[in-house]
């Protein structure tokens, strides 16, 4: 038994050594993808509580305080809001705390690069005061959690634009056959995957016999927004190109589905309701790997506004013919501004928190007071509708808008 105990202090110091040696190696170049790393985990966490805790959430009183005890599936959907809830609130903190940082040598300049070991334990904390909250507070925040979810979807369409329009400009910027003939055949596969998608939402969402005029509206409007922009894209006037059209078409008949999947199960026009569990097995895990890939862009983007030519005033111009003293060149390091925003920065996870939590749940509504749980319904289809829409109109508003407007720089 002595041995036993001996082993397992001695286990959990290296463990605790080790800890500290990975947070206290992260620099500043290396937070943002610490920050990666963080929301990546609270995913996991999310997931292994949704698939473990409920048996042990039906045993908690303030939770489970109904006359009838709910379903499991009720406790799996709050186990993972309230761990949302915890991450959504500690990247929220983080982002009125970054408000208004300019330069390094502001001090919370290394509040956000370094107090790793701090940040972790406040993020546990936080992720375990979540389970001592009432249902109605976690009700409230699923509800606006669906409309942070459309801000965030929203940012993926503003990171797509840009990721679509540089990949753009890279090919062409080569100027040869070669690149010109991929950026073809790219754009062809996109355009015949919108059409064949389509035709697929035709069969499934509009089943025979069944008055689906909504459904069948959806979708061709998807139709005739993905003929629109490469109406527009390849107008001479315009300065445009199909790549970027038929990717964003591609991305709207996505969100299309995703919408009409959204649909109750007792929606006689939602012909995925048999195969439900397969289906949404698969949106999750694609939604999971899109939101994990647009926060790690995100975060890789922010950081890109750093230029690498610098003029002749700038520090990185080149070394002073004499040597600084250390204590001026310390300063001047940290009279230095900052290349992104760090409150935006934040304000990304936090919207991304919500957002994945809709996918962990499928997107249902539980109801504290009741413990019912409510399946997806129509304010999750039009959140991704509306979402799908206003990708349309930034991305035409991003190719008409330096013609409206060419006195702007774009």
């Amino acid at each position: 038994m002595w041995a036993a105990s001996c082993l397992a202090s001695c286990c959990a110091a290296c463990a605790c050594d080790a800890c500290r040696t990975v947070v206290s190696g992260i620099s500043r170049r290396s937070a943002r993808i610490a920050y990666c790393g963080l929301f990546a985990f609270s995913l996991v966490v999310a997931w292994i509580l949704r698939e473990v805790a409920a048996p042990l959430m039906e045993s908690i009183p303030w939770i489970n305080h109904f006359e009838h005890t709910p379903s499991r599936e009720w406790f799996e959907t709050d186990a993972v809001l309230r761990v949302s809830l915890g991450n959504f609130l500690f990247f929220t903190i983080l982002a009125i705390l970054m408000i208004g940082v300019k330069t390094q040598k502001d001090p919370r300049d290394s509040m956000h690069h370094g107090g790793w070991m701090m940040k972790i334990i406040c993020w546990c904390l936080l992720v375990i005061f979540m389970f001592f909250l009432p249902n109605e507070i976690i009700s409230f925040y699923e509800t606006i959690s669906k409309f942070g979810s459309g801000m965030f979807l929203l940012v993926q369409v503003v990171l797509l634009l840009d990721f679509v329009h540089g990949w753009n400009d890279k090919w062409v910027g080569f100027d040869e056959k070669f690149w010109y003939v991929a950026l073809f055949v790219v754009s062809l596969v996109c355009y015949v995957a919108t059409f064949a998608f389509s035709g697929v939402l035709f069969h499934f969402f509009t089943p025979s016999g069944q008055d689906c005029g909504l459904n069948v509206f959806f979708i061709t409007m998807t139709l005739i927004l993905a003929f629109i922009f490469a109406i527009i894209a390849l107008h001479p006037a315009v300065n445009g190109s199909i790549l970027p059209a038929s990717v964003i078409s591609l991305y709207c008949t996505y969100l299309c589905y995703s919408a009409l999947a959204s649909e109750p199960r007792d929606y006689e026009c939602n012909g995925l309701h048999k195969h439900s569990k397969a289906v949404s097995t698969g949106t999750l895990t694609l939604g999971l790997l899109t939101t994990v890939l647009s926060v790690v862009y995100s975060a890789v983007r922010a950081g890109s506004s750093a230029t690498v030519l610098s003029p002749p005033s700038s520090p990185r111009a080149g070394k002073p013919l004499l040597p600084l003293d250390a204590k001026e060149e310390e300063e001047k390091e940290k009279a230095k501004p900052v290349t992104y925003s760090y409150a935006f920065f934040h304000l990304i996870f936090s919207l991304a928190s919500m957002y994945s939590a809709m996918l962990l749940t499928g997107w249902s509504t539980s109801v504290g007071e009741s413990g019912k749980l409510v399946d997806v319904g129509w304010p999750s289809v039009w959140v991704r509708i509306v979402t799908s829409w206003a990708t349309a109109l930034l991305y035409i508003w991003s190719l008409v808008a330096p013609i409206l407007f060419p006195e702007r720089d774009f």
